[in-house]
């Protein structure tokens, strides 16, 4: 298998940050200099600063999973356990960003990434959910604008999951977790509403452990999607450039750094560091 990761790797140092928890998840840095991410089967969100040790950033928050701010540096939590997404205000007062689509509940939103016209995007797979609980009867993506309105941006997904843009927002990238094991990329129209969805990147493997999750986007074009083995590279083109390994499975990337050429991996019971060779693509902001 071709090996290109020294062309984004700018050493293979990892560096572990913390461990001790149960299944990391929704990596996020803060402009204020540092990272969020949660441990979802404890519905804990921690903050952690670069020398420092992790602090309880938000207790019983709902199996929080993906994690975002919106253009006015607002947290949005994606809830799987409250099948929502909720939003925490300067105050920290936090209130209900969505819950419903057309009066039905939502499944369980899993992640989420906002375009530069504030409209928020978001996985929202029907497994794990008992049929009989069921208000919605696919799994997609789902869309939320400015104003609040809603629309649903692909309609029809085996297992939705991670989702990234990419550097021009012209294309929407978003992970297949189950069977499938690929990414799929839709072209993004003015308005917001997505077409032309096909195969773009196929993640089968022979790995024992891990599946396509967690996915961000360099300002090359480069996507980077957590997956069977470790975080597979992907050329903008499409072409696999390798797979960074780490010592546990990671589930979620995300870019930050005081230059935002680090990437962190929540990878099961811990999170991870590495330094890159190129920055990656940033969260929109008024």
């Amino acid at each position: 298998m071709t090996n290109r990761l020294s062309e984004v790797m700018e050493s293979n140092a990892v560096e572990r940050l913390a461990t001790g928890f149960v299944f990391t998840e929704g990596p996020l840095w803060h402009p204020d200099g540092y990272w969020l991410f949660v441990n979802i089967r404890r519905s804990l969100i921690f903050s952690i600063a670069p020398g420092a040790e992790p602090r309880v950033e938000r207790e019983n928050s709902g199996g929080s999973n993906g994690l975002t701010f919106d253009l006015r540096g607002r947290l949005i939590m994606c809830e799987g356990d409250n099948r929502r997404l909720t939003r925490r205000d300067g105050d920290g007062s936090i209130s209900v960003f969505v819950d419903h689509w057309e009066g039905k509940k939502l499944n369980r939103p899993n992640d989420l990434v906002g375009r530069s016209d504030g409209t928020v995007y978001f996985t929202n797979p029907n497994g794990r959910i008992a049929p009989e609980d069921r208000e919605i009867d696919f799994g997609g993506v789902h869309a939320v604008r400015p104003d609040g309105s809603q629309f649903v941006a692909i309609g029809e997904f085996e297992y939705p999951n991670g989702l990234a843009f990419s550097p021009d927002e012209a294309i929407l990238y978003v992970a297949n977790t189950r069977e499938s094991k690929h990414i799929e990329a839709f072209d993004v129209a003015e308005n917001g509403t997505l077409s032309n969805g096909r195969v773009w990147a196929d993640m089968s493997s022979d790995e024992p452990d891990g599946v396509p999750d967690g996915m961000k986007v360099d300002v090359e074009g480069r996507v980077y999607c957590t997956g069977p083995g470790g975080c597979w590279v992907f050329d903008s083109d499409g072409s696999h450039m390798g797979i960074i390994r780490l010592p546990e499975i990671p589930a979620n990337v995300a870019w930050g750094g005081y230059d935002h050429r680090t990437l962190l991996f929540t990878a099961r019971t811990s999170i991870y560091t590495m330094r890159m060779t190129t920055e990656g693509t940033r969260i929109p902001a008024l």
